[in-house]
């Protein structure tokens, strides 16, 4: 797909800003300067800027150019642990049970949940698609296949979007419903109950169930949240014998929305290549990172089939079609034979959707505007946070997705926090289950996928109030610890 010359220019000053070329508070080069510079018209730059203003990284000064804007009170490090913790079995099941609960009620203002809300998401498009898919191919609804789990075009296309990064034999992929069925496949396939997990910390509530209902423990690695888990870290613990699989979100991690460095993806895949360790790679949020470029996997350097990468076009398409999809390496017969037992084929006819809208330009046009949207709506809920809450509390800075991670005054316990603010009409979700060890007690994740309502700038301010007030209150939450 072609990219307008503003829209490349933009793309090259926003990688410089994220890698702090340039940083907060810094002046652009002028407009004129640019112009000369990259021999494009004072128009085609002028619409660039914009595009960056637009996506929260820049602000005009009036009779003084572009400057980097300012993030305030942004996170220095969010894991200070010096050394591994033990592994340990999970157990999150029925807190996350209670507090999803409350973040499906829609009477409540809905912060907690890691979905874009439908109009992000091409349902017109979709509708279409759907209504096209079943005019031409009516048996697809009716269709079962007791062996065959993917439907051909669908995987042609996930070989095809793959070309960027790499070549994918497609005898590895497995079809799946949905990305988190893909990862329990992974995890049964390359562990076994009692065995221990290296996971980031923090990480995805849902990989620790899945952890969790195995019957496997957990090895929280530190995570910078600039770049994600520390190599030196996760090789200390591979050394020890400690591990006997990895799960990880090197794109875009959720909570941090941290980005591991190309670099430390070359040392991670030579690592476990040595050791003969899986690594299980969601990669659920790559297609919607903030970058110019989109981040390879670090499936893309791996070269001995260790890395089951796990995948789906829920985030940015639509999460009722339930289609995920793994790519195996040396696990794919395993996976296959474990997602036919377990749950049959995936809809062939959903594939058929998926792969027609894949087939040509929608799916990157979908990505860009949700791109666009989800980088000004972080902007903007990053601002009210820093205005509503207390001075001590910090905020992520996320290089892709639509979550912020928060820290709160260290007096404050999130989960008392969550029962006060669902009292309040506003839902998020605690700390404490991003972690297996009952970690980031103060610390809470917020969406910012919702669109900017006068509701939403409302929950905000009454988080920010009621942070304020259990901030005020030490006595109390320390003996409710």
């Amino acid at each position: 797909m072609t990219i307008n010359l503003y829209e490349q220019l933009a793309n090259e000053l926003g990688g410089l800003i994220a890698g702090r070329v340039f940083a907060p508070g810094d002046r652009l080069p002028s407009i004129r300067h640019l112009a000369q510079q990259k021999r494009l018209s004072v128009s085609t730059v002028l619409q660039a800027l914009r595009l960056l203003e637009d996506r929260g990284l820049v602000e005009a000064r009036p009779q003084a150019g572009y400057y980097v804007r300012h993030r305030p009170r942004s996170m220095a490090l969010v894991n200070d642990a010096a050394q591994l913790a033990e592994p340990a079995f999970v157990g999150i099941q029925n807190l996350l049970m209670r507090v999803l609960k409350a973040n499906e009620d829609t009477a409540l203002v809905q912060m907690g949940s890691s979905w874009p809300l439908g109009e992000l998401l091409p349902m017109k498009r979709m509708q279409k698609t759907v209504a096209a898919v079943a005019r031409r191919d009516a048996t697809l609804l009716s269709a079962v296949s007791c062996y065959e789990t993917n439907y051909p075009e669908f995987s042609r296309q996930i070989v095809r979007r793959a070309l960027d990064w790499g070549q994918v034999d497609p005898q590895e992929i497995v079809v799946t419903g949905s990305c988190t069925e893909a990862i329990s496949l992974c995890l049964r396939a390359v562990a076994r109950p009692g065995d221990t997990i290296a996971i980031e910390s923090a990480t995805y509530f849902v990989l620790l169930q899945l952890i969790e209902s195995l019957g496997m423990k957990a090895l929280e690695i530190p995570t910078h949240p600039k770049t994600g888990p520390s190599i030196e870290a996760l090789e200390l613990a591979l050394n020890a014998g400690l591990v006997q699989a990895v799960l990880l979100i090197p794109n875009a991690n959720n909570p941090l929305g941290c980005i591991m460095p190309e670099a430390n993806k070359q040392r991670l895949a030579a690592l476990l290549d040595q050791h003969r360790i899986p690594l299980i790679e969601d990669d659920v949020y790559g297609d919607l990172c903030f970058t110019p470029e989109r981040p390879w996997p670090v499936k893309a350097y791996d070269r001995s089939g260790q890395v089951l990468l796990c995948s789906s076009f829920s985030k940015a398409v639509s999460p009722g079609a339930r289609v995920g999809y793994v790519l195996a390496g040396r696990y794919a017969q395993e996976v296959a034979v474990l997602k036919m037992v377990s749950s049959g084929a995936t809809s062939h006819f959903f594939q058929a959707v998926l792969a027609d809208f894949l087939t040509g330009s929608a799916y990157e046009t979908q990505v860009r505007k949700m791109r666009r949207a989800l980088a000004q709506r972080i902007v903007r809920m990053s601002d009210a946070i820093c205005s509503a809450f207390p001075p001590q509390c910090t905020v992520s800075e996320p290089q892709g997705g639509f979550v912020l991670w928060i820290s709160l005054p260290e007096q404050v316990d999130a989960l008392l926090l969550h029962e006060r603010a669902i009292a309040q009409g506003v839902a998020f979700m605690p700390g404490q289950l991003f972690s297996a060890s009952g970690k980031y007690r103060h610390y809470l994740r917020l969406n910012c996928g919702n669109a900017w309502t006068p509701r939403v700038a409302a929950a905000v301010a009454t988080l920010g109030r009621l942070v304020r007030s259990e901030a005020d209150r030490p006595s109390t939450l320390r003996s409710a610890a």
